[in-house]
Parts: structure tokens; C-alpha cells; sequence
């Protein structure tokens, strides 16, 4: 694992690693031991956000803990995934299906058969970036972005998979529809979709 950490103002350590996959690894075994003061931990493509309380643990001591932690490889056996249950109506899925040399069908299968994983969230609140084993669902965004997606949208761009949490613009290949809350404020996590949490796609009529 390539490392090297980098201050980050008065309250933060920036972690920069090899790629996505070293991220997962580095960032599950963190949330799983995070001592007393580290107030999030923010993954990203290349990077995870350490911040921390200095007052409860100074930025030296969160350094030497991020560079002693070991990461962890594999996610537990018997971790459950979000099911998210999806209508496969999206305006794109016919443009997804061409681009892809792909049926309609098979892509609806290809995308409910994969084992979707948070990799790290943002653009809104709520909003998770999902990636696969595999690169048979990679397409570009729309050289267009739309100037309104609708909440619940489901899409494809790049490597990842997403859904709008609210509606907002967007570039993704939109592919279907969910009525899942993705963000409540109210709730504990808000967020449905959080970084390393396995994703399960379901079609519904």
C-alpha cells in the first residue's frame, strides 16, 4: 500500500493512497477502530479525510494512527447489503444498451447480478459512488448534461453507479428509477449509502 499523509488545516490529515481500492481497504479498517476524537473519516477516489477533535487527539497521534492501521482486505462474510429496489425505465437505458453492444434485458441483468459497494459519497448529500468488479457497465456521461434529474434517478457513468438523491442537474446515463430514501436528516445515519456499505440492485415492476 502506497501512503502519504498530508496536513490539512488545524483539524485535518489527508491520507493520500495508490487508488480506489487501496481507499476501501485503508478506510474499513479505520471506521472500524477510530479512537476518541476523530469526528469523520471522508473517503474519496484517491484520498480519506481524517477529522479529527484536537483537543481529544492531536493531529500527531492521528497521523501515527492512520500509518500503524493495517488495512483490511476483505469486507465481514456475513455483511447484509442495502437493497435497493429499482424500476428499469430510464431514459438512457436504450442509448446504455447500444453504447454497451448489450440488449436492454441484459443490461437490466448485468446491473441487479453485480455486487455494487459505496466507494465514497458526494455532489449532494445522500449521494453514493458505486463500483463493481468489473468494467461491463462502463459508459461516458451524456456529452449533454440534463439541466433537471428527478430524485431517485438511477444511473451509470464511468466506472460507477448512482442515484440522485433529490433532483438536481446531471451528466449520468440515467437507467431507472427508485422510490428508496437516500437522505434524511432526521435519521441516524441520514445517509442510506454509506462509504464501504454493500449495494444490492433489485428490479420491480
Amino acid at each position: 500500500m502506497s501512503l502519504r499523509i498530508l496536513p490539512s488545516g488545524d483539524r485535518a490529515l489527508l491520507a493520500e493512497l495508490g487508488g480506489l481500492e487501496e481507499v476501501l481497504s485503508l478506510y474499513r479498517a479505520l471506521d472500524a477502530a477510530r479512537p476518541a476524537g476523530v469526528v469523520d473519516l471522508v473517503p474519496a477516489a484517491r484520498t480519506i479525510g481524517v477529522v479529527v477533535d484536537p483537543a481529544m487527539l492531536p493531529l500527531s497521534a492521528a497521523q501515527a494512527w492512520v500509518e500503524r492501521t493495517r488495512p483490511i482486505d476483505s469486507p465481514p462474510a456475513d455483511e447484509v447489503p442495502v437493497d435497493l429496489p429499482v424500476r428499469y425505465d430510464g431514459a438512457d437505458l436504450a442509448e446504455v444498451a447500444g453504447i454497451l453492444g448489450l440488449g436492454v434485458r441484459d443490461v437490466i441483468d448485468l446491473h441487479t447480478s453485480s455486487v455494487w459497494r459505496v466507494a465514497f459519497g458526494g455532489f449532494a448529500p445522500g449521494f453514493g459512488y458505486l463500483v463493481t468488479d468489473h468494467d461491463r457497465l462502463r459508459v461516458p456521461r451524456r456529452a449533454t448534461p440534463r439541466t433537471s434529474v428527478p430524485a431517485g434517478a438511477v444511473g451509470l457513468a464511468g466506472e460507477f453507479s448512482g442515484v440522485y438523491p433529490r433532483a438536481s442537474p446531471g451528466g449520468w446515463q440515467l437507467i431507472g428509477t427508485t422510490d428508496a430514501v437516500l437522505w434524511d436528516a432526521a435519521a441516524d445515519p441520514p445517509a442510506l449509502l454509506r462509504p464501504g456499505a454493500l449495494v444490492r440492485f433489485r428490479e420491480v415492476p
